[in-house]
């Protein structure tokens, strides 16, 4: 809305300039049109502007300076051949200027993306390197909620960017006639509102979009390419394909499996068997921080409290795994899971 204003003020200032300036001799009504027509087409070319990357922008100036240059030093040339009438020397120099400039323009912008963003990183302290680093959340990181412990905790630097278009898309989550999805969208938005109350947390909402995208993931990434920034998410799948895009990544997931606790073979545990496993006569527990842990021949003992003995492990994109064999039979109270006789 304040860019609407700003933008409405300068055509009111510039068609003020042509009446009262005049460029055109005559009557006033040619002369405010020449302004308004102007104060449009610098609008319109701010806003079309304003859609490019960096990298074009810089490819784009770099260009016509380059061509700027290349045409003064011919221009210099003509100037000095006396064989050439003034009207027509002029005439060439103008269209080399403008030739120059334009081919200079369209091929730079071209070819922008190619610039390596790397080399202006040392131009900037840590701080300015922090705002142009932002964090893009997704909707499943902001759902599953962990994201709050680890900005307390004060891990998190920088921005987190919420996008409009997460945000819409959590508010119809949130509307769903499903009471389980009704659910998760409300959560997503209690999430968001505790981390802007975070002291030292700078959330900020975003308007970019990308009408030709129509996934949100697909979004997710051009909007970090387009603000060199960082996903947030713990979805496998958008962590792949950001990856792939060159997009880098930071998954709660793979934090969470780095922060648990090591269990080697030969440790011992107390474990409460909660289900059956898939092969014949497997138990299956849990462990506080959600790891699964296998049990041979504790089928019969769904319910009740066991003492393990870790045989082996197993690391899966989706989290560790434990296998163990019961070592002893304890009753049927829940207890906490120790490691080596100790409790955790």
């Amino acid at each position: 809305m304040d860019r609407w204003i700003i933008r409405l003020l300068f055509t009111a200032a510039l068609v003020y300039a042509a009446y009262a300036l005049r460029p055109l001799s005559g009557e006033w009504w040619p002369n405010l049109l020449v302004g308004l027509v102007s104060a449009a087409g610098i609008i319109l070319f701010e806003v079309r502007i304003r859609l490019l990357s960096l990298k074009t922008l810089l490819g784009a100036m770099i260009g016509s300076i380059i061509g700027i240059i290349g045409a003064t030093l011919i221009s210099l040339v003509l100037s000095r051949m006396t064989a050439i009438p003034p009207n027509t020397g002029s005439f060439m120099q103008v269209c080399i200027i403008m030739f120059m400039a334009y081919v200079g323009l369209l091929v730079g912008a071209d070819k922008g993306n190619l610039l390596n963003m790397k080399i202006f990183e040392n131009l900037f302290s840590t701080e300015r390197q922090n705002v142009l680093s932002p964090k893009v959340m997704d909707t499943s990181v902001i759902i599953d909620g962990r994201i709050v412990d680890v900005c307390e905790a004060g891990f998190i630097e920088g921005v987190l960017v919420v996008p409009q278009f997460v945000l819409t898309e959590l508010q119809m989550v949130a509307d769903s006639s499903d009471s389980t999805k009704r659910n998760r969208g409300r959560r997503g938005l209690d999430i968001l509102q505790r981390i802007q109350t975070i002291a030292g947390v700078n959330v900020q909402i975003v308007e970019k979009d990308f009408p030709e995208v129509k996934e949100v993931d697909l979004k997710l990434i051009e909007l970090a390419l387009h603000m060199n920034g960082k996903i947030m998410t713990n979805d496998f799948n958008l962590n792949k394909v950001a990856q792939l895009r060159g997009v880098k990544v930071l998954n709660v997931n793979e934090l969470a499996n780095a922060l648990k606790p090591v269990v080697l073979p030969g440790e011992v545990m107390k474990v409460f068997i909660l289900k059956e496993g898939k092969e014949e006569n497997q138990g299956v527990a849990y462990l506080d921080d959600g790891t699964m842990v296998v049990v041979d021949d504790a089928r019969s003992l769904i319910g009740r409290n066991v003492e393990v003995t870790v045989t082996s492990l197993l690391q899966t994109t989706a989290g560790k795994m434990i296998f163990g064999k019961v070592s002893k039979v304890l009753s049927q109270t829940y207890a906490e899971p120790v490691r080596n006789g100790k409790v955790r």
